[in-house]
């Protein structure tokens, strides 16, 4: 496999950033999860977190050849295979609509589809875990259905609730706490995403998944 499009960049002194380049498939983000367990057995590697389409790297303290380490991500990047984790499958009850559903109607007029066929795509797939960032607990997601994907919006929200389902361009989220977000939100969930006295804290994990189950329409 080609590593044209990848890229390495360093993050300071501490950290360095792999990235894949390429679709975000679940297949490419295997072999994000392969080279994160590669990486984290280098006696370098303090922490290898995979992120989206790409793997974050922190060191046990400043290497002195960075050369030679993008080189062995490069070859490790060439060489690994797609690691399947056999995950958890986890129900959220959603509330599409109404308060908690805020941009529905965005939603509504950049897909041209009516409420319901936007409900019933968004909530019939089975949604793999990718990666945890933006802030604690929250899962970056794969298999949105393209028929309801929307642009983020122009201009940012200054904070939505934790919980709030949304879209963002071809993606979907659930929000793990209150905060700003540029994403469409079309719903709302009670589920807990993080808790710092649990083991571990978050809730999801890379490989696990998500099933949105409509607990309620409100239009």
């Amino acid at each position: 496999m080609s590593t044209q499009a990848a890229t390495f960049s360093v993050l300071g002194t501490t950290a360095a950033l792999f990235e894949s380049g390429g679709p975000m498939t679940l297949a490419a983000q295997q072999r994000i999860w392969a080279l994160a367990r590669e990486a984290q057995a280098w006696p370098e590697v303090r922490e290898a977190v995979p992120g989206m389409n790409n793997l974050m790297i922190t060191f046990v303290q400043p290497p002195r050849q960075l050369r030679a380490l993008e080189d062995r991500l490069r070859t490790a990047w060439e060489l690994v295979q797609p690691l399947s984790l056999e995950g958890r499958v986890i129900e959220l009850p959603v509330t599409y609509g109404g308060g908690g559903g805020p941009h529905m109607a965005d939603v509504v007029a950049h897909t041209g589809l009516t409420i319901d066929e936007i409900v019933e795509l968004h909530s019939a797939p089975l949604y793999p875990v990718y990666a945890l960032g933006s802030h604690p607990g929250y899962c970056y997601l794969g298999g949105m259905d393209p028929r309801i994907a929307t642009p983020r919006r122009k201009v940012p929200v200054v904070s939505i609730p934790g919980g709030a389902v949304s879209i963002g361009g071809a993606q979907t989220g659930v929000s793990a706490s209150a905060g700003p977000s540029g994403w469409n939100t079309i719903g709302s969930t009670d589920m807990c995403f993080f808790d710092p006295m649990r083991d571990p804290p978050a809730l999801l994990q890379p490989g696990d998944s998500i099933r949105f189950r409509v607990e309620k329409v409100i239009r």
